[in-house]
């Protein structure tokens, strides 16, 4: 029995037990606060500002939704410009009633940043901690730290900013702690007059738990001594000396004294007569070490026998003394574990300095000054608890821990079977970025913040970058003694709008040779697609970069965007994107500071204004005739986009657009390649589906809990695989289980790997950690293949402890917008779960066909994944619980349902599901030697006549005669070289295919554009390469014409003939039949490699014009090398490369 939810439980202050993420539980405190005062009959307001950034880039998301719920409450939420204006905003906000002009008791406020933010805060913190705070207001300001840099230029840990301003800082293990201590932290920043910080880590603050939301749960204590509440209040006429000693001497004594009376800090294993260590840590770090204990199998009773005890601190700034030292007496030995530098561990010491038995204290260091904690990096549970062991054996002699520790020990260290890196983010398809990040040759770039920081991986010359806000200020000390005259410095419009104007200002001021690419992308797009506060529009950084001195702006856009252009060119010069790079090339030579201001929406921004009618969409779809295509990749150069896909034919590896995650960007169609065509009306074809009905299931025995149950989930961000851990969250809510979920995303959303760590437990209390431990998983759902073949997915996963369900195949990966071979070891990857678990424990089924053909989108590839794992026993939820869940969740219910039981379905009876898969052509790219030569043999009839398909058939069999390796690549290579694909050609590959292929891609296919770059029309660029030009429809019978015209091929009549790049075709083609009769006839087992190669360099040969020359020239020396090994002369005047 389940009962009932709904989602909007979380905020209704009367539901005890609800579920939040961190960032919602944000939220809930806020109106938790406005509850309490108002049963103190106190009239407050809320106040919440600041500035995203991960793992807080979210909050401002979550308040916005609420916008509404929260200004009945009188909270109001203003996103800052920056995060010290918004922590300047909060400084004010104490000081509301201070006057007598307000209408409210006092105003309780709410900041939030991320470290870099912290630190560039750190003057108006110290400044408005000094002030003070509203007696019944106070002020929580919530630091969000990367401690993995997962997703930040820096390991981030913000705890020592806050202590260098004597900010106090409480640290939660959880989300029930995120709400239980902002309801601590407003009282004890109205009773002693202080800021408090708020430790916020992904571990926290990305976190969804279940949790008890009432509003009287926490019970605050107001100590009358030192002071009492309201004696140390912000006031008017405040000065600076005052100020300091009323900190020193009044206030922080305060906050000690109310930690001590509120009980702040608390015993874990409770402390004995038989204690002798004891363990500290708080944060995320106590849920590591209670993690530890449970891998060494240390609960309570067994501590007690042991004399093991344990102590979480909640106010890691200032640590309160009396109840610390209370613990530590009679302990011989503390162990303090914390993640980074040692905060807790120096305070210890100084309290415990002198005391009588002063106890042995092991920290960042052992008692032989050996690293035992490392400030570096992160903590792992395995190795805490090995680290623990360690000392356990020779302080309290507990040597029956060896077996465990042993096994730890090689969870530490695996044999890693993994044969690819963890995914690289990408930019999305159509990102703006993938053009306006380009650089001139010859040029340098520095990256900025956010999605620009993605460059540096791009082969965009761009490398370096600095803090949020500085862009470019390094190159005023790094010009003046460097050889290089001009530096090009990409910057967000979010940085501009944040703090990125001061460092032009600054740059014009010292007059160096600089050019300022601003992106105006409309979005704060790195964090959600925020808008900018203020809505600063492009033509106003325009107009700002003019004001400033800037000596030449530029406007560069897309053509797209709708601009209203005669307003724009009243300030600026405009010009297209197709003129970024020759733009960066002039103002190059300009003297002293220039700007591109680079005006293009931002994707994915698109994409969801799109959805909601909020933005235009082009009525033009791009189709690739992938039988025209050559698969040179030079649309990948041009556009950098992940839309473009590759297809296996029988000539080969080609592209094609993938288009459901086409953003209608159209720089694809810039590559040098006349397979593009451009279609307007089109839509999208519904892929045909076959009726059917689900059978009766049995249903499956449900795994056992074992304390928590562990699944971690893979994938790709922006496949909807966050969705699938709130989903079993949810359920598990449903039930009244336990449920913890944490998105490890980072740069997910821009297709980097997703790990979704989730643990059920049968009682809330029972969990711990949310992260899970390696080799700790106790189910695997593989969503995207590569990153569940991962080292980091890998690592989590053991041999007799995890099951799994997986994707089959891998989603595209970024590198192939730049390597056109690049492909991914599928079979490898496969193999390496099925050692690292065994191939009796994993299923791998290909969810995107069987979803796509049988359920008409392969959107639901992750629910169908998530119904195998439950029919094979990997999810220890009910069914009902589940699909109540999905329901719930209100996005494509009924596809999400039917993809559940088609995944239960596929586990019980895959091939009755593999029946219903409608019977589409499946081309295949590796047929056998006959196969091979009677199809090329029949394009080359195609394509010219029966005497060049003779002529292709008898040099082939000489070279089947000899070998069968050298036969087959003699026959692909010798068919590409004969079959040049010139204007006959390519006009007949589009007269035959285009018409089907279109049909098979849209409805309502409507006009038909061409772009193409005849030779005899078009004009040249600057580097003597065709320009492409847009053709009509109209074009359309020329080209049946030109088709027919391949009888022309080769004689005096054909005019296309005599351009250079055809006389190069036919040269190749004499070339390697002289070559291959040399290779013949000098054949011996010995050169059977070195043959093989010069057989197979004409595959390399890709592409048109001048992209397809460039690939012939690469290949020359290797000709030449490779034959003079092959015929044993190193005289090579008989070998001639074309």
């Amino acid at each position: 029995m389940i009962k009932k939810v709904s989602l909007d439980d979380k905020y209704k202050l009367e539901n005890k037990y609800i579920l939040v993420n961190g960032t919602q539980a944000l939220v809930r405190a806020t109106l938790v606060q406005k509850s309490r005062d108002e049963k103190e009959k106190l009239n407050t307001a809320g106040f919440v500002t600041g500035y995203r950034g991960s793992p807080v880039g979210n909050v401002d998301l979550q308040f916005n939704k609420v916008e509404r719920l929260i200004s009945n409450k009188n909270i109001k939420f203003h996103p800052g410009l920056n995060e010290d204006i918004a922590a300047t905003s909060l400084w004010g906000s104490q000081q509301a009633e201070l006057r007598g002009e307000s209408d409210y008791d006092g105003v309780f406020g709410l900041w939030y940043g991320k470290g870099p933010g912290v630190d560039r805060s750190g003057d108006v913190f110290r400044h408005s901690n000094l002030a003070g705070t509203s007696k019944n207001g106070g002020v929580i300001a919530a630091m969000g730290d990367d401690h993995s840099g997962e997703s930040s230029t820096v390991l981030f840990q913000s705890e020592y900013a806050f202590k260098d301003a004597m900010i106090p800082i409480l640290s939660p293990s959880g989300v029930q702690e995120l709400i239980d201590y902002s309801i601590i932290g407003w009282s004890l920043s109205r009773y002693a007059s202080v800021w408090v910080g708020l430790k916020c880590l992904k571990d926290t603050i990305d976190a969804t738990e279940i949790v008890d939301g009432s509003p009287d749960r926490i019970k605050i204590i107001y100590p009358e001594n030192p002071t009492k509440r309201g004696d140390l209040s912000i006031r008017v006429g405040d000065t600076p000396h005052a100020q300091e000693e009323r900190l020193h001497r009044q206030k922080l004594p305060a906050v000690k004294k109310f930690a001590f009376e509120n009980k702040i800090d608390r015993e874990g294993f409770k402390k004995s007569k038989k204690s002798k260590i004891g363990i500290v840590s708080s944060g995320k770090s106590w849920l590591d070490i209670e993690h530890a204990l449970e891998l060494l199998d240390i609960e309570e009773n067994k501590a007690d026998q042991i004399g093991l005890t344990t102590y979480k601190i909640g106010l890691v700034w200032p640590v309160e003394p009396t109840r610390l030292k209370s613990w530590a007496e009679g302990l011989d030995t503390i162990i303090i574990v914390e993640e980074k530098r040692k905060l807790l561990e120096e305070q210890i010491k100084n309290i415990l300095f002198g005391v009588i038995n002063q106890p042995k204290i092991y920290g960042e260091k052992d008692l032989n000054n050996n690293i035992l904690f490392k400030n570096e990096g992160v903590l792992e549970p395995v190795d805490i608890a090995v680290k623990l062991a360690t000392i356990f054996k020779k302080e309290i002699k507990l040597t029956n821990l060896d077996k465990q520790v042993d096994y730890l020990r090689e969870l530490l260290f695996p044999k890693s079977n993994a044969i690819v890196e963890d995914r690289t983010p990408y930019f999305c398809s159509g990102c703006p970025h993938n053009t306006s990040t380009k650089v001139p040759d010859n040029s340098r770039a520095y990256a900025g913040i956010g999605c620009h920081y993605m460059a540096l991986w791009m082969d965009r010359n761009t490398e370096g970058y600095t803090h949020m806000g500085g862009e470019g200020a390094n190159w005023i000390g790094e010009a003046p003694f460097s050889n290089r005259d001009h530096i090009i410095q990409n910057m967000g419009d979010g940085t501009y709008n944040h703090s990125g104007i001061m460092s032009i200002r600054a740059a014009v001021a010292a007059n160096v040779n600089i050019t300022y690419k601003i992106l105006y992308n409309d979005a704060v797009a790195m964090t959600g697609g925020q808008s900018h506060e203020g809505d600063i529009g492009a033509l106003e950084i325009l107009k700002e970069l003019k004001a400033i001195g800037v000596k030449k702006v530029i406007g560069v856009y897309d053509e797209k965007e709708q601009l209203y252009l005669k307003e724009f060119e009243n300030v600026v010069e405009m010009r297209p994107r197709d003129k970024i790079i020759e733009t960066q090339e002039e103002l190059k030579n300009i003297k002293g500071v220039s700007a591109i201001v680079y005006i293009q929406t931002c994707a994915a921004e698109k994409r969801r204004r799109r959805k909601k009618n909020l933005f235009p969409t082009p009525n033009k779809r791009v189709y690739i005739n992938h039988e025209v295509c050559e698969g040179c990749g030079d649309c990948g150069t041009k556009s950098n986009c992940v839309s473009i896909l590759p297809i296996d034919t029988e000539l080969g590896r080609k592209r094609q657009i993938n288009q459901s995650a086409c953003n209608l960007d159209f720089s694809c169609i810039n590559g040098f390649c006349p397979s593009f065509v451009t279609v307007t009306g089109a839509k999208i074809k519904k892929l045909e589906t076959t009726y059917f009905e689900f059978p009766e299931f049995i249903s499956p025995k449900l795994p056992r809990i074992d304390k928590t149950f562990n699944i971690v989930i893979t994938g790709v961000g922006g496949t909807g695989v966050v969705t699938i851990g709130a989903i079993l969250a949810m359920a598990a809510h449903l039930e009244d289980k336990g449920a913890g979920v944490m998105e490890m995303t980072g740069l997910a959303q821009k297709g980097g790997a997703v790990h979704i760590h989730c643990k059920i437990s049968e009682k809330p209390e029972d969990l711990n950690a949310i992260r899970v431990a390696l080799g700790d998983a106790d189910s695997l759902i593989g969503g995207e293949l590569m990153v569940s073949a991962s080292n980091k997915t890998l690592s989590l996963l053991k041999r007799g402890k995890t099951r799994a369900v997986c994707n089959s195949v891998q989603a595209n990966s970024g590198e192939f917008t730049r390597n056109r071979d690049f492909s991914l070891p599928v079979e490898g990857m496969q193999i390496s779960l099925k050692a690292k678990i065994g191939p009796e424990n994993i299923e791998f089924y290909d969810t995107a066909k069987l979803t796509e053909e049988i359920l008409g989108d392969s959107i639901f590839s992750n629910m169908f994944l998530v119904g195998a794992a439950w029919q094979k026993g990997l999810i220890p939820l009910s069914e009902e619980s589940i699909l109540e869940a999905i329901k719930l969740n209100g996005a494509s219910i009924e596809g999400n349902l039917n993809a559940f039981k088609l995944g239960r379905w596929s586990v019980v009876d895959l091939n009755s599901v593999k029946k219903l898969l409608i019977k589409r052509e499946e081309i295949s790219s590796d047929l056998s030697l006959t196969d091979i030569i009677e199809d090329r043999k029949n394009r080359l009839t195609n394509y010219q006549d029966s005497k060049l398909a003779k002529k292709y058939e008898e040099l082939v069999n000489k070279a089947c005669n000899l070998d069968e390796n050298i036969g087959i690549s003699v026959a692909k290579s010798y068919y590409k070289l004969l079959a040049y694909k010139d204007e006959y050609e390519v006009a007949r590959l589009h007269v035959s295919y285009l018409k089907d292929g279109l049909e098979k891609t849209f409805d309502n296919v409507g006009q038909i554009k061409f772009h193409l770059a005849p030779p005899l029309l078009s004009k040249k660029d600057k580097n003597g390469h065709l320009i492409k030009k847009e053709f009509g429809s109209w074009v359309f019978p020329i080209l049946k014409i030109l088709a027919k015209g391949k009888y022309l091929r080769g004689t005096i009549f054909d005019i296309f003939g005599y351009t250079s790049e055809r006389k190069i075709e036919r040269n190749l083609i004499t070339e390697y039949e002289k070559d291959i009769e040399l290779c013949l006839n000098n054949f011996s087992q010995d050169k059977i490699n070195l043959i093989l190669q010069r057989c197979l360099i004409p595959q390399e040969y890709k592409g048109f014009g001048h992209v397809k020359l460039k690939s012939i020239e690469d290949s020359k020396s290797n000709i030449i090398s490779l034959m003079s090994k092959i015929i044993d002369n190193n005289n090579l005047e008989n070998i001639k490369v074309a």
